[in-house]
C-alpha cells in the first residue's frame, strides 16, 4: 500500500483542527483527517467508533479484515469504515441520503492510494426495502460493522431487522457492535442483541462507557 506513513504508535492520537469541524486521528500508521457535519446529527463523531477502531487495529490476528467483505451500517463520517479500508478490507459505508456527501469524501480523501479496495457508499435505511436493495446471497459480507447506531431514537426495532438481515442462520456473517451506553434503550437493545444473536462481550471500556460485542446467527 502506498501512502504516508508515520511513526508505529498504537493509540489514537485525537485532536481539533479547526471549528469547522474537522479532527484527526491516527490509525493503522496513517493520520486521518474526518470532516464534521455540525448540521446533521449523524455526520458526528462518537465514542463507539473510535473505541471500535482501536479494537480493530490492536485485535488484528483475532478479527482478520485483509481481503473481507465488510459493510458498516450507519456509517456516519465513515472513520470505521476508513480504518477497516486500510486494514486490508473490502468496505460497503451505508447510511441516509443526506450523509452520503460528507460520508464519500471523508472515505476517498482517507484511502485514495492507501487501501487494497476502493471503499463504496450505499443508502441503507434500517429496515426498509432490505430484500430489494440487499438481496441475500448476492450481498453477504464477511463481517458487519455497527458503532454507536444505538441512541435515543424510534428505530431499534428497525435496526434489529437490519442486523438479522445480513448476520442469518447458515451465513459466516460476523456482527461488530460498539457504543456507548447512554440511556436505557442502550440496556434493552444490549439485552435483545444478546438474546437474538450468539453474542460475546468482547471489551468493556468503563471510563468511555463503551461495550464492544461480537455476534454470530443463532442456528
Amino acid at each position: 500500500m502506498a501512502g504516508e506513513e508515520l511513526d508505529n504508535r498504537k493509540i489514537c492520537e485525537q485532536r481539533v483542527y479547526d471549528a469547522l469541524g474537522k479532527e484527526s486521528f491516527y490509525f493503522v500508521g496513517y493520520n486521518i483527517c474526518i470532516q464534521e457535519s455540525m448540521d446533521v446529527f449523524g455526520a458526528l463523531i462518537w465514542p463507539g467508533a473510535i473505541a471500535l477502531c482501536q479494537f480493530l487495529e490492536n485485535n488484528q490476528q483475532e478479527v482478520n479484515l485483509k481481503d473481507k467483505a465488510v459493510l458498516e451500517i450507519g456509517a456516519g463520517t465513515g472513520l470505521l469504515s476508513v480504518v477497516a479500508s486500510l486494514l486490508g478490507a473490502s468496505v460497503t459505508a451505508t447510511d441516509l441520503p443526506d450523509l452520503l456527501p460528507n460520508l464519500t469524501f471523508n472515505l476517498l480523501r482517507n484511502t485514495k492510494g492507501r487501501s487494497r479496495y476502493t471503499p463504496r457508499v450505499a443508502v441503507l435505511s434500517w429496515g426498509q426495502y432490505l430484500d430489494r436493495d440487499f438481496p441475500y446471497p448476492s450481498y453477504s459480507y464477511d463481517y458487519v460493522l455497527a458503532a454507536d447506531v444505538v441512541y435515543h431514537h424510534n428505530c431499534l426495532e428497525d435496526l434489529l431487522k437490519t442486523m438479522h438481515h445480513f448476520c442469518r442462520p447458515g451465513s459466516q456473517t460476523t456482527l461488530l457492535w460498539a457504543n456507548k451506553v447512554r440511556f436505557q434503550s442502550d440496556v434493552w437493545f444490549a439485552e435483545s442483541f444478546r438474546s437474538n444473536f450468539k453474542a460475546t462481550l468482547l471489551a468493556e471500556l468503563p471510563e468511555q462507557e463503551v461495550w464492544i460485542y461480537k455476534a454470530t446467527a443463532k442456528e
